[in-house]
Protein backbone atom coordinates (compact mmCIF):
# COMPACT_ATOMS: atom_id res chain seq x y z
CA UNK A 1 0.00 0.00 0.00
CA UNK A 2 1.43 3.55 -0.96
CA UNK A 3 0.04 6.61 0.75
CA UNK A 4 0.95 10.15 -0.46
CA UNK A 5 0.83 13.31 1.82
CA UNK A 6 1.19 16.87 0.67
CA UNK A 7 0.26 20.00 1.98
CA UNK A 8 0.89 23.34 0.91
CA UNK A 9 -0.10 23.75 -2.65
CA UNK A 10 -0.33 27.78 -2.15
CA UNK A 11 -1.53 28.34 -5.79
CA UNK A 12 1.44 27.10 -7.50
CA UNK A 13 0.49 25.28 -10.68
CA UNK A 14 3.90 25.07 -11.77
CA UNK A 15 5.26 23.18 -8.97
CA UNK A 16 1.70 21.02 -8.16
CA UNK A 17 2.02 20.15 -12.16
CA UNK A 18 5.32 18.80 -11.37
CA UNK A 19 4.31 16.87 -8.02
CA UNK A 20 1.62 15.03 -10.19
CA UNK A 21 4.31 13.99 -12.48
CA UNK A 22 5.81 12.44 -9.53
CA UNK A 23 2.65 10.90 -8.25
CA UNK A 24 2.09 9.03 -12.33
CA UNK A 25 5.54 7.65 -11.91
CA UNK A 26 4.95 5.92 -8.45
CA UNK A 27 1.38 5.62 -9.11
CA UNK A 28 0.21 5.65 -5.13
CA UNK A 29 -2.62 3.88 -3.75
CA UNK A 30 -4.27 7.03 -2.42
CA UNK A 31 -3.13 10.84 -2.04
CA UNK A 32 -4.00 12.77 1.01
CA UNK A 33 -4.01 16.46 1.31
CA UNK A 34 -3.19 18.35 4.68
CA UNK A 35 -4.44 21.38 3.87
CA UNK A 36 -3.30 25.30 2.75
CA UNK A 37 -4.76 24.38 -1.24
CA UNK A 38 -5.20 28.19 -1.69
CA UNK A 39 -3.95 31.70 -0.87
CA UNK A 40 0.22 33.12 -1.25
CA UNK A 41 0.14 31.95 -5.00
CA UNK A 42 -1.44 33.19 -8.30
CA UNK A 43 -3.78 30.56 -9.59
CA UNK A 44 -5.19 29.39 -5.93
CA UNK A 45 -8.45 28.54 -7.86
CA UNK A 46 -6.67 25.73 -10.08
CA UNK A 47 -4.65 24.20 -7.22
CA UNK A 48 -7.97 24.24 -5.11
CA UNK A 49 -9.42 22.21 -8.02
CA UNK A 50 -6.41 20.20 -8.24
CA UNK A 51 -6.68 18.71 -4.97
CA UNK A 52 -10.01 18.34 -5.04
CA UNK A 53 -9.33 15.93 -8.18
CA UNK A 54 -6.32 13.85 -7.39
CA UNK A 55 -6.87 13.82 -3.60
CA UNK A 56 -8.87 11.28 -1.78
CA UNK A 57 -8.78 12.48 1.81
CA UNK A 58 -8.67 15.79 2.62
CA UNK A 59 -8.24 18.46 5.86
CA UNK A 60 -8.02 22.27 6.22
CA UNK A 61 -4.98 24.53 6.67
CA UNK A 62 -5.04 27.70 8.46
CA UNK A 63 -5.04 29.90 4.82
CA UNK A 64 -8.14 27.47 3.55
CA UNK A 65 -10.27 28.43 6.96
CA UNK A 66 -8.83 31.98 6.70
CA UNK A 67 -10.39 32.77 3.56
CA UNK A 68 -13.34 33.61 4.79
CA UNK A 69 -12.62 34.70 8.54
CA UNK A 70 -11.10 37.57 6.79
CA UNK A 71 -12.84 38.68 3.60
CA UNK A 72 -11.31 42.04 3.17
CA UNK A 73 -7.71 41.06 3.47
CA UNK A 74 -8.53 37.83 1.37
CA UNK A 75 -10.48 39.91 -1.59
CA UNK A 76 -8.07 38.59 -4.40
CA UNK A 77 -8.37 35.00 -3.25
CA UNK A 78 -12.05 35.17 -2.49
CA UNK A 79 -12.65 36.74 -5.63
CA UNK A 80 -10.74 34.26 -7.42
CA UNK A 81 -11.55 31.26 -5.42
CA UNK A 82 -15.56 31.71 -5.87
CA UNK A 83 -18.13 30.62 -3.34
CA UNK A 84 -18.35 27.37 -4.24
CA UNK A 85 -14.69 26.24 -3.42
CA UNK A 86 -14.67 28.58 -0.54
CA UNK A 87 -17.74 26.44 1.02
CA UNK A 88 -15.84 23.18 0.35
CA UNK A 89 -12.59 24.72 2.10
CA UNK A 90 -14.77 25.53 4.72
CA UNK A 91 -16.69 22.09 5.03
CA UNK A 92 -13.22 20.40 5.30
CA UNK A 93 -12.63 18.52 8.97
CA UNK A 94 -9.59 19.88 11.03
CA UNK A 95 -7.66 16.43 11.65
CA UNK A 96 -8.41 13.06 10.83
CA UNK A 97 -6.06 9.37 11.05
CA UNK A 98 -4.40 6.91 8.89
CA UNK A 99 -3.02 3.49 10.31
CA UNK A 100 -0.37 1.79 8.23
CA UNK A 101 1.34 -1.05 9.39
CA UNK A 102 0.17 -0.92 12.52
CA UNK A 103 0.84 2.75 13.47
CA UNK A 104 -2.38 4.88 13.82
CA UNK A 105 -1.37 8.49 12.90
CA UNK A 106 -3.16 11.86 13.63
CA UNK A 107 -3.23 14.16 10.75
CA UNK A 108 -3.68 17.59 11.17
CA UNK A 109 -2.29 20.65 9.40
CA UNK A 110 -1.26 22.44 12.32
CA UNK A 111 -2.78 25.89 12.78
CA UNK A 112 -5.33 26.77 13.65
CA UNK A 113 -5.88 23.43 15.89
CA UNK A 114 -2.61 22.94 16.46
CA UNK A 115 0.97 25.11 16.93
CA UNK A 116 3.40 25.58 14.12
CA UNK A 117 5.51 22.56 14.75
CA UNK A 118 8.92 22.60 13.59
CA UNK A 119 12.00 19.94 12.73
CA UNK A 120 13.69 21.33 15.96
CA UNK A 121 10.80 21.43 18.61
CA UNK A 122 11.05 19.47 21.80
CA UNK A 123 10.05 16.02 21.92
CA UNK A 124 7.38 16.97 24.40
CA UNK A 125 5.92 19.49 22.00
CA UNK A 126 5.77 17.29 19.25
CA UNK A 127 3.97 14.63 21.23
CA UNK A 128 1.57 16.78 22.25
CA UNK A 129 0.47 16.21 18.34
CA UNK A 130 -0.75 12.58 19.28
CA UNK A 131 -3.86 14.00 21.35
CA UNK A 132 -6.97 14.25 19.36
CA UNK A 133 -8.86 17.47 19.35
CA UNK A 134 -12.23 15.85 19.02
CA UNK A 135 -12.18 13.12 22.05
CA UNK A 136 -10.30 10.20 20.12
CA UNK A 137 -7.86 7.86 21.41
CA UNK A 138 -4.31 9.40 21.10
CA UNK A 139 -2.72 8.12 18.83
CA UNK A 140 1.31 6.92 18.28
CA UNK A 141 2.44 9.32 15.72
CA UNK A 142 1.75 12.53 13.84
CA UNK A 143 1.74 13.87 10.54
CA UNK A 144 1.52 17.89 9.70
CA UNK A 145 2.30 20.65 7.00
CA UNK A 146 2.09 24.42 8.09
CA UNK A 147 5.79 25.01 8.31
CA UNK A 148 6.87 24.25 4.53
CA UNK A 149 9.81 22.18 5.64
CA UNK A 150 9.42 18.10 5.55
CA UNK A 151 11.08 16.15 8.61
CA UNK A 152 10.76 12.73 9.85
CA UNK A 153 11.38 12.49 13.95
CA UNK A 154 11.40 9.28 15.48
CA UNK A 155 9.74 10.46 19.10
CA UNK A 156 9.65 8.03 22.44
CA UNK A 157 6.56 6.53 21.80
CA UNK A 158 5.81 7.11 17.83
CA UNK A 159 6.89 9.76 14.96
CA UNK A 160 6.14 13.30 14.18
CA UNK A 161 6.21 13.88 10.49
CA UNK A 162 5.96 16.75 8.26
CA UNK A 163 4.83 16.95 3.97
CA UNK A 164 6.79 19.76 3.74
CA UNK A 165 5.46 22.14 0.83
CA UNK A 166 4.36 21.57 -2.44
CA UNK A 167 3.95 24.86 -3.88
CA UNK A 168 6.05 27.02 -1.06
CA UNK A 169 8.48 25.23 0.37
CA UNK A 170 11.26 27.11 2.47
CA UNK A 171 14.87 26.28 2.24
CA UNK A 172 15.04 23.90 -0.23
CA UNK A 173 13.15 25.30 -3.52
CA UNK A 174 11.70 21.96 -4.58
CA UNK A 175 7.99 20.51 -4.34
CA UNK A 176 8.02 18.17 -1.37
CA UNK A 177 5.67 15.34 -0.14
CA UNK A 178 5.89 11.96 2.01
CA UNK A 179 5.29 8.89 0.64
CA UNK A 180 3.97 5.99 3.54
CA UNK A 181 4.87 2.63 1.99
CA UNK A 182 3.32 -0.45 4.67
CA UNK A 183 0.60 -3.07 4.78
CA UNK A 184 -2.65 -3.26 7.01
CA UNK A 185 -1.85 -4.84 9.96
CA UNK A 186 1.69 -4.98 11.79
CA UNK A 187 3.90 -5.16 9.29
CA UNK A 188 7.34 -2.81 7.82
CA UNK A 189 6.75 0.72 6.81
CA UNK A 190 8.85 2.97 4.69
CA UNK A 191 8.38 6.41 5.28
CA UNK A 192 10.50 8.30 2.41
CA UNK A 193 10.61 12.02 1.60
CA UNK A 194 9.49 13.41 -1.99
CA UNK A 195 11.56 16.14 -3.19
CA UNK A 196 10.53 16.79 -6.62
CA UNK A 197 12.57 19.86 -8.54
CA UNK A 198 10.25 22.26 -10.52
CA UNK A 199 10.95 25.18 -12.48
CA UNK A 200 10.97 28.23 -10.04
CA UNK A 201 11.59 30.67 -12.41
CA UNK A 202 8.26 29.99 -14.59
CA UNK A 203 6.70 30.07 -10.92
CA UNK A 204 7.94 33.35 -10.18
CA UNK A 205 7.07 34.52 -13.93
CA UNK A 206 3.55 32.87 -13.54
CA UNK A 207 2.71 35.97 -10.78
CA UNK A 208 3.61 38.58 -13.28
CA UNK A 209 0.03 37.38 -15.10
CA UNK A 210 -1.79 38.76 -12.04
CA UNK A 211 -1.09 42.35 -11.24
CA UNK A 212 -3.48 42.40 -8.40
CA UNK A 213 -2.07 39.26 -6.54
CA UNK A 214 -0.99 40.22 -2.86
CA UNK A 215 2.79 40.33 -1.75
CA UNK A 216 3.06 39.57 -5.40
CA UNK A 217 7.48 40.05 -4.77
CA UNK A 218 7.52 38.68 -1.32
CA UNK A 219 5.59 35.58 -3.36
CA UNK A 220 8.45 35.33 -5.74
CA UNK A 221 10.95 36.09 -3.26
CA UNK A 222 10.32 32.69 -1.69
CA UNK A 223 9.65 30.39 -4.57
CA UNK A 224 13.33 31.66 -5.81
CA UNK A 225 14.94 31.35 -2.88
CA UNK A 226 13.37 29.31 -0.41
CA UNK A 227 13.91 32.63 2.43
CA UNK A 228 10.29 33.46 3.90
CA UNK A 229 9.52 36.79 3.98
CA UNK A 230 6.78 38.77 5.84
Amino acid sequence: MKIVLLADLHGNMVATEAMERELDRISPDEVWFLGDAVGKGPESDKTCDWARTHCHHWIAGNWDRSMSMYPEYNAFFIKQIGEERLAWLDSLPLEDELEISGIRFRLVHGRFLDPLYLSYDPDEKLREGFHFHDGRPDANGIICADSHRPFIRPLEGGYALNTGSVGNNLSLTRAHALLLEGEKGPAPLRITILSVPYDNRKAAERAELYPDLPKKEAYQKEVLTGVYSR
